[in-house]
This record gives C-alpha cells, sequence and structure tokens, in this order.
C-alpha cells in the first residue's frame, strides 16, 4: 500500500513538471508580469479602483471597460505616471476624479499593472512589456 501511494505521488509529480515544462517562454513572462501586476496594483491602486477593478462609486472608474483600454493602450502608461486630469467615459459614464500621478513606479511597474489590469476584470488585452512602456512614456507630454 505505501508503495503504490509513493508511486502515484511520483507519477503526480513527473506529471506536474512535464505540464510546466511545456510553456513557452512567452507564457510564463506573462505570468512573471501579471503576478508581479497584482502586487503593484494592490500597493498603488486598489485604493481608488477596488480590489475587484470595480471603480469607487461616480469618483473612480472601474477597470472593467476593454474598449476603453485598448483604444488608450499606449496612453494609459503616462496616465500612470503623470496622472490624468479631465473627463473620461467608462462603460458609458463620465468621470471627472483627477488620477494622482504615481511618478515614482519604474516603466518595468508600469509595465506589470497593465499587463494586470489588461487581463482581469474581464479583459483580456495580453502582455505589455517594459519596452513598450518605456516608448510609451517617451511620448507623454511632460
Amino acid at each position: 500500500m505505501k508503495q503504490k501511494v509513493v508511486l502515484a505521488i511520483g507519477i503526480f509529480m513527473a506529471v506536474a513538471i512535464i505540464i510546466s515544462s511545456c510553456q513557452s517562454e512567452s507564457d510564463l513572462n506573462f505570468k512573471r508580469y501579471y503576478t508581479a501586476g497584482l502586487a503593484v496594483y494592490q500597493t498603488h491602486c486598489q485604493n481608488c479602483h477596488g480590489a475587484n477593478g470595480e471603480g469607487l462609486g461616480a469618483l473612480m472608474p472601474p477597470l472593467n471597460d476593454s474598449v476603453y483600454l485598448k483604444n488608450n493602450l499606449h496612453n494609459l502608461s503616462c496616465s500612470i505616471k503623470t496622472g490624468k486630469q479631465g473627463g473620461i467615459t467608462i462603460n458609458r459614464k463620465t468621470y471627472n476624479q483627477q488620477m494622482p500621478a504615481q511618478s515614482d513606479l519604474t516603466p518595468m511597474e508600469i509595465a506589470q499593472v497593465l499587463t494586470y489590469i489588461n487581463n482581469s476584470y474581464g479583459n483580456k488585452l495580453g502582455l505589455l512589456d517594459d519596452q513598450q512602456v518605456e516608448a510609451d512614456l517617451k511620448r507623454c507630454n511632460f
């Protein structure tokens, strides 16, 4: 009986190793960004946008509008780094509250949090890496 349990555990571990080794480098990279992005989100974004990206009533927008995110993908880095003033419309509702700058975030952290947001709350927009964020930040109007 003991041998069968040990054998079963061994087979389970071998299958787990095989499955995890079948992931491509891009899949692993996405998971790294996404996981790190959750931590950045919890530290810098969650107070205003909520634990589930639901926003804060009429003050702060939810993060579940993939159309807005997709259409503004290359402006989001600037919005995070320098803040955002003026109204934005999410799910046909306008929000006018100012978004504070997160100027202490690195391009990598911005890429991580955007990868997290862009793939959470019903969004499926894929990886946004730090090189793209750096290119986007160069186009900001500082």
